[in-house]
Formats: structure tokens, C-alpha cells, sequence
């Protein structure tokens, strides 16, 4: 689905990324991790497009950087940690916004398949109830639920997530993953950017550990979760502190 060859990134003399290459299949859930600084959402602005790189990446056999930015749009989403909102636009004009790039025209309007599929994503995010209130209205939860909704009615392939449960609390957390994992099909990927690794352990199936902008390993998230991998690049017995932190629970 995805492969990245060689990717670097730079912001004036400094190289936030060096000769990354990695990849995801569909049906995987690629969870990014790594200390700060690492590159980690550096990644997910070069996936999108959001920042000029050298090497190639590559979606289904064709380079991102020579495809039409709607017809990429109908295939990815990108779901990121922060949503500063100033805008008073009910819930459901928000989720519409999704079926933005599947329409014909610059104010292409909403089909009956348009609105059954907001209609889905709502359903599937329990916003259902909440879709004629105004954003400004929602708590932090239900707002990152809102713009979930509207790439569930996006209907992509790939779905990335940089840091999506930065700020929210654990019930949120829970409920976000878990909305993500029931999304995901054999037929769909997702790339998480993530900081906790007891996220990245319960529901990645695939980890990309990255040190310094290099890609240090890749793999399953139990090879890249083993204690050779990520002691070196968190500079710490990483297996340890995870024990005694649940031992606190115990």
C-alpha cells in the first residue's frame, strides 16, 4: 500500500529525517514510535505531502508526489493531535466535509450515498445524537470523535494518526482505538504516530522504531517492542519501567 524509499527530510541544516524506508500493507497497523525528536510526525508531513523530501514514497505502485492532491485525498486521511476550533459549524457540516473529494466541481453537492455515509460514520462513532450541535459546544472527546467521523465518511484506505489521543482522557483513548481497530479491515491500513508503547503494544500489529531521523528498526510490533530494539534509542531498560508501572496496579 505504502512504501517509503530512501525519504529525507531537512529544515535548513538540520535533518530532521535521513534515507527512511519502511512499509504497510493492508491490514496493518503501523504504529510510529520513538523518542522526542525523532522524526515521528515528520513522517506523517511527508506521507501527506506537507513537507518537500528527497527519495520517493510510494501508494499503490504510484509516486504520492505526482498524484492529483484530490485523488489522494479520496484514499487517505489524516487524523492529527490538535483541533483548534473557532468555527461554530454543527457537527454533521463537519463530517460532510469528508465527502469533499469524492464530489464533481468545486461546491459538488451531497449524493444519497454521501448522506448515507455520514450517516454510517456518525452511527459509528456514537455522535449520532450529537450531529446538530455546534463544535464549539463538545468537550475535547467528542470534538477528535467529530473529525474521526468525518474520516470514517471520507471512506479511505489509509488512515494516519499523529498522536490522535494527545489530550484526552483514558476513557477517550479507549474509545478511539478501539473505533480505529473495529475500522480496520484487510483491505484498509492505518499508521499511528504514537508516544505511549502500551498503545502501541495492545493494538499495533507492525512498528516503525525510529532514533535520531533514522529508521533504526521495522518489523512486528513484538519484534520492535524486544528490549535489543528500543533500550538503546530511549536510553533506558524500557521492559522494566513497563513491569514496575504495572506492578503499581497489581
Amino acid at each position: 500500500m505504502i512504501y517509503a524509499e530512501n525519504v529525507g527530510v531537512s529544515y535548513g541544516d538540520f535533518r530532521a529525517l535521513r534515507d527512511l524506508s519502511f512499509h504497510v500493507q493492508k491490514g496493518q497497523w503501523l504504529m510510529v514510535i520513538g523518542p522526542n525528536g525523532a522524526g515521528k510526525s515528520t513522517v506523517v508531513k511527508a506521507i501527506s505531502q506537507g513537507v518537500a523530501y528527497s527519495g520517493k514514497i510510494f501508494y499503490g505502485g504510484q509516486d504520492l508526489a505526482t498524484l492529483n492532491p484530490k485523488d489522494i485525498a479520496k484514499d487517505i486521511a489524516i487524523l492529527s493531535q490538535n483541533r483548534y476550533v473557532n468555527y461554530d459549524f454543527k457537527v454533521e457540516d463537519i463530517v460532510a466535509l469528508g465527502r469533499y473529494a469524492h464530489g464533481k466541481g468545486l461546491f459538488p453537492r451531497l449524493t444519497e450515498d454521501d448522506r448515507a455515509m455520514i450517516d454510517r460514520a456518525l452511527d459509528m462513532t456514537g455522535m449520532g445524537q450529537l450531529r446538530h450541535k455546534t463544535i464549539l459546544t463538545l468537550s475535547g472527546g467528542e470534538v477528535q470523535r467529530c473529525f474521526l467521523s468525518r474520516v470514517f465518511a471520507q471512506d479511505p484506505k489509509l488512515l494516519i494518526l499523529d498522536e490522535p489521543t494527545n489530550h484526552l482522557d483514558l476513557l477517550y483513548q479507549k474509545q478511539l482505538f478501539e473505533l480505529i481497530q473495529d475500522w480496520l479491515t484487510e483491505d484498509r491500513a492505518v499508521i499511528s504516530v504514537v508516544h505511549d508503547l502500551f498503545l502501541a503494544r495492545a493494538y499495533g500489529t507492525h512498528g516503525l522504531l525510529l532514533g535520531e531521523g533514522k529508521g533504526v528498526a521495522t518489523g512486528s510490533i513484538e519484534e520492535i517492542l524486544e528490549p535489543d530494539c528500543v533500550n538503546p534509542v530511549y536510553r533506558m531498560d524500557v521492559h522494566q519501567w513497563m513491569q514496575s508501572l504495572l506492578r503499581c496496579w497489581q
